[in-house]
């Protein structure tokens, strides 16, 4: 292999032989003691497979990978995602080795307070580290998201580029696990890329058939590869034990890497049959050297097969060390070539590079905020379709927004018209034009991949990506959800569908549980807007955070559009707050003069109860504040200041209304609040119905709201 300045990275000489020396192997055998050394002082980890699996990463990162420890960010580099986090010393030590930061106090201080080197490899935390992985599935399922990314850039800065040619190529290589591959998220993924005809995607699966319960025939007796030709990869087979001798020809592998990038219609798949913790002369092949130190005499025993002295721990030569930091080098000088074919095409395409500059900058693009639609009140619209109205409104000012449903898109709305789907040519149908760099996503009925992929897609590119399904269906998301909130991305949830409201189809598809949940999520913002205006102020505001990742949970029936003291509107009546006071996660909407006796706390299709309440309250000579809440995350972030003239504390009198669980208000209820809530599961009937029988009325939150003040009385 030899470095090509012209392109920037490594390329395959057919007339050079493959370089393997005597110092890449003793590296190699280096971050396999290194990694016993560490699990065995900390006195717990995952030894064995980050020693078979050494020889992999390496290649991986000192003979293929385009990249630069120099810069991990670089938007040239290749992409590592590591999907089994548990064997996190199979990436630590690469790292280390090619000076991306990480030390010898590093690895020694593994899975310890503040430590460089968690248990689980953490984005944002370490160096060199993609995705937060640990949950297995997730990684390789964020993967693909990851793959989809590096395509949809290509489309929106240089589709003309030949392949290969444009600064905004670059592969996906993913390390997968026996674990992986048998959690059902990989397979809805997997399935997708295959679909997708990801070319920039290499898998390599790590087959040793050990898992925690010894040999994986107890549960696991598939034909995997057969799996993944049938999703249409590419699929090949290194098998180091095929001699009868454990021989890790590294050869091999690398042909295999090298023949995996010439396909450029199809994932790769490569199986590599290891056997986990070799060489450890005794615990090598077990269950217990999965997750389990080796014990002292085992290290010792092993650093002698491997013609270490046994006496010395966290040990590297200063040749090995030396040999692996030319990384560095090889790196910088990459980095410099691509930046100059960067240069080379922003000077050729002055109009995309400015958009590219404004989307890696996390800048907004100019005079955004007039893109969103004002809506007119009087009339009434269901939150998803004013949604989907925002979506289209903005989708030329946001040409990094795309995205679409789980099957759903006719009822999450989530559709930008006249674009194309993100989908080869060849996966055209009558309703649906297929282009591989289009704008509109099809998971198919694959809720959590879908959530996945939008991580790896959001985590990999600075665009920003959604997915929609029925909100009863985020159980699904879930695990995704909360990866999206545990690295402060910014993926997008649109769910749909969300109360009772959705009558007829019964309780399995009636959302109860699901917002008490979702905002028990750190990090996580769920957003349930009142009506049109407030959606808008919503999607905005989701926009206008770079931060975290959020929910925007929609009705499916239509409700009011309430006039706004700053819309113009000839609508007669009373006029309420902006429904700017989304953005603060709750406002006061209507208001007493004086201090209020009672305050109604709504959020989404309950504001319209809330509302009719007040009025009957009003009637009784009750006076009632309406606070409309969209999201309680939005409203914590708030001063002290506005958060009690909002709720002020002197008001002791307050009612929640939600239909769901009442969980979600007890903080700011108190001993003397009440919840209109329900606290079971729904059943079948029109909403109507259902809101009348399971007493999400205005004439239940009136008789609350007289409970709770006579309680303070």
């Amino acid at each position: 292999m030899t470095y090509h300045q012209a392109k920037g990275q490594y390329v395959t000489n057919p007339n050079e032989k493959f370089e393997w020396t005597e110092v890449d192997q003793r590296a190699v055998d280096t971050a396999r003691l290194l990694a016993a050394d560490a699990v065995e002082k900390v006195g717990s980890g995952h030894p064995g497979t980050a020693m078979s699996l050494a020889p992999v990463a390496y290649l991986l990162f000192q003979k293929v990978m385009n990249q630069d420890p120099n810069d991990d960010r670089w938007e040239g580099r290749d992409r590592f995602i590591l999907s089994p986090g548990h064997t996190s010393l199979t990436l630590y030590t690469q790292l280390f080795m090619g000076g991306y930061g990480l030390e010898m106090e590093d690895l020694e201080s593994l899975r310890t307070w503040d430590a460089l080197t968690p248990g689980h490899p953490e984005y944002k935390h370490t160096k060199g580290v993609e995705i937060t992985t640990g949950p297995l599935g997730q990684g390789l399922a964020s993967a693909v998201g990851f793959a989809y990314a590096q395509r949809y850039m290509r489309g929106l800065f240089d589709p003309e580029a030949p392949a290969g040619a444009s600064p905004f190529d670059h592969y996906v290589y993913c390390i997968t696990s026996e674990g992986d591959v048998q959690e059902g998220v990989t397979a809805e993924a997997s399935a997708l890329a295959g679909h997708q005809e990801l070319g920039n995607l290499i898998v390599l699966w790590d087959r040793n058939h050990i898992s925690i319960e010894e040999d994986t025939d107890v549960a696991f007796t598939e034909d995997v590869p057969a799996r993944y030709r049938a999703y249409g990869w590419d699929v090949q087979r290194v098998d180091w034990t095929k001699t009868g001798n454990y021989v890790e020809d590294v050869q091999e592998l690398y042909n295999a890497i090298e023949r995996a990038k010439t396909v450029t219609d199809k994932p790769s798949f490569i199986e590599v049959r290891t056997i986990i913790g070799y060489p450890a002369p005794n615990k090598q092949n077990t269950g217990s050297v999965h997750g389990s130190k080796l014990g002292v005499e085992e290290i010792v025993e092993t650093k002698k097969v491997l013609g270490f002295d046994p006496e010395k721990s966290f040990f590297i030569e200063d040749e090995v060390l030396a040999h692996t930091r030319e990384l560095r080098e090889r790196g910088a000088a990459a980095h410099k070539v691509w930046n100059e074919k960067f240069e080379a095409w922003a000077q050729a395409n002055p109009e995309r590079a400015k958009l590219y500059n404004r989307l890696v900058s996390g800048e907004m693009p100019v005079d955004y905020k007039a893109a969103f639609p004002v809506f007119e009140p009087g009339t009434s619209l269901a939150t998803r379709a004013a949604s989907g109205k925002v979506i289209n409104a903005i989708a030329d000012t946001f040409p990094e927004l795309w995205g679409g449903s789980a099957d759903l898109a006719g009822s999450n709305l989530t559709t930008i018209n006249n674009t194309e789907s993100f989908n080869p040519v060849s996966h055209s149908t009558e309703d649906w034009t297929g282009n591989p760099y289009g704008r509109v996503l099809h998971f198919g009925i694959r809720e959590q991949g879908a959530a996945a992929i939008v991580n790896g897609i959001v985590l990999s590119s600075p665009t920003r990506a959604f997915s929609g399904t029925f909100f009863v269906f985020s159980d699904y998301q879930r695990p995704a959800v909360r990866l999206s909130a545990l690295m402060g991305v910014p993926a997008l949830y649109i769910w749909t569908h969300d109360s009772i409201g959705v009558g007829e189809d019964g309780p399995t598809h009636q959302p109860i549980e699901h917002l008490s949940s979702l905002r028990a999520i750190p990090g996580f913002d769920v957003v349930r807007p009142a009506d049109a205006n407030e959606t808008a102020v919503a999607w905005r505001t989701i926009l206008e955070k770079k931060d975290r990742p959020a929910g925007l949970v929609l009705s499916r029936q239509n409700l009011p559009i309430w006039a706004r003291e700053d819309i113009h509107s000839d609508t007669e009546g009373e006029k309420f707050a902006s429904a700017e006071g989304t953005a603060r996660g709750g406002y006061v909407m209507a208001d007493t003069e004086g201090t209020p006796d009672v305050i109604l706390i709504a959020t989404g299709s309950e504001v319209e109860i809330a509302l009719e309440a007040r009025h009957k309250l009003s009637e009784k000579g009750i006076a009632a504040r309406v606070v409309s809440m969209p999201s309680r995350e939005w409203f914590n972030e708030q001063s002290d200041e506005y958060r009690e003239s909002v709720l002020p504390s002197s008001v002791a009198a307050r009612v929640s209304v939600e239909a769901g669980l009442g969980m979600s208000w007890y903080d700011l209820l108190g001993s003397a609040g009440r919840a209109v809530s329900i606290e079971h599961f729904g059943a079948s009937a029109d909403a109507k119905t259902l809101y009348r029988e399971f007493g999400i009325t205005p004439e239940a939150v009136v008789t609350a709201a007289e409970e709770s003040i006579a309680s303070v009385k």
